[in-house]
């Protein structure tokens, strides 16, 4: 009698649970309405705590903004933040210089190392329509040695993330982005940054998005290495069969990694998140915006901040936003600019 392939299955949360490598994953699905001429969202801000509101009031939140909604200046310590934005667009700005505006599909790497401090803003640029906002930001561990590296900056244009669409035997459609790790039939994937943990050849990463048609079966091929940790995340549709496995309702499933899963989709169209990879092992002290390996690391990055800022603040406010019209680009701490489709997975250490 074989073992099921499920370990465990959980409700959703905010934010979602993760397993060593990961720290956590926010999912972010915003309906805001129409823009103003501030970029900020077309209605009452009455009832909100401003500057931390996380009410989804009307099916939106502020966060910490206060025209525009997002996340302004804050910093980070010890770790990497893999934002993967679906829908709307994010206008970032940080201490090392560089500034973008991207999103639509693009994913921004960003290895905090040794301290950067960045704002992460959501500009509603339509002033007739909704601005709809969907994301994932994923906190990625880093091990000891890496946990004081020189920050570096990573962007992934949409075209240029690999992608697999495959076709069951009844002709229903199964559609995987792969951010990071490698799938058959998705093409070469995208280097990560060079001091992640996914850099290590054995360390075995995946950042997944999978949307599958109504009906539609396909098969999670196993990881590489029998000592990865693998989470899946349903999060959108109404049900799903997980390796024979029903499944109803949003769900974090804990899965082996050492075989293949089928999964066999609803009546619905559904949408997972897929996230696996070797556990790094090592201790975690996390305080904030700061993950290192003891309390003491945390003391003194706690220090470091207060005393030097992790560089700085080049910007004018603790909230930039681009012009309305500006479209996608990410200028580099260097003065170079990167747009969609001129370079594929350009980064850069700063």
């Amino acid at each position: 009698m074989t073992s099921s392939p499920v370990i465990a299955v959980k409700p959703l949360g905010f934010p979602w649970e993760t397993a060593d490598p990961f720290l956590f994953c926010a999912y972010h699905d915003d309906a805001y309405p129409q823009g103003n001429a501030l970029m900020g969202p077309q209605a009452s801000l009455a009832g909100r705590d401003i500057g931390q509101d996380f009410s989804r009031k009307d099916g939106w939140s502020m966060y910490h903004g206060d025209a525009v909604p997002g996340f302004p200046a804050h910093p980070h310590r010890g770790f990497e933040t893999v934002t993967v934005v679906r829908k709307g667009l994010i206008d970032h700005s940080d201490s090392l210089g560089a500034t973008a505006r991207f999103g639509r599909g693009d994913a921004q790497w960003l290895t905090a190392g040794a301290g950067v401090v960045h704002a992460e803003m959501f500009p509603l640029l339509d002033v007739k329509e909704p601005n709809p906002l969907e994301l994932f930001q994923i906190w990625l561990n880093l091990p000891a040695r890496n946990k004081m590296v020189p920050p570096h900056f990573t962007m992934f244009w949409s075209q240029d993330i690999p992608r697999l669409a495959t076709q069951d035997a009844a002709g229903r459609t199964t559609e995987v982005s792969t951010v990071a790790g490698q799938l058959t039939g998705a093409g070469v994937p995208l280097p990560p940054p060079p001091d992640s943990w996914a850099a290590s050849a054995d360390a075995d990463v995946a950042i997944w998005t999978l949307r599958m048609e109504p009906g539609a079966r396909w098969t999670l091929p196993p990881a590489s290495t029998g000592a990865t940790r693998r989470h899946l995340y349903f999060f959108k549709g109404q049900s799903v069969a997980v390796g024979g496995q029903p499944v109803k309702g949003h769900s974090a499933l804990e899965l082996r990694a050492d075989v293949p899963v089928e999964l066999v989709n609803g009546d619905a169209e559904a949408e997972f998140l897929l996230l696996q990879g070797r556990p790094i092992g090592e201790p975690v002290a996390q305080y904030g915006p700061f993950v290192m390996n003891t309390q003491a690391e945390i003391m003194r990055a706690m220090q470091d901040y207060r005393q030097t800022q992790f560089g700085g603040w080049p910007w004018a406010n603790s909230a930039p936003v681009h012009a309305r019209e500006t479209a996608r680009f990410t200028r580099h701490p260097d003065g170079r600019e990167d747009k969609p489709g001129a370079n594929e997975g350009l980064s850069l250490r700063a």
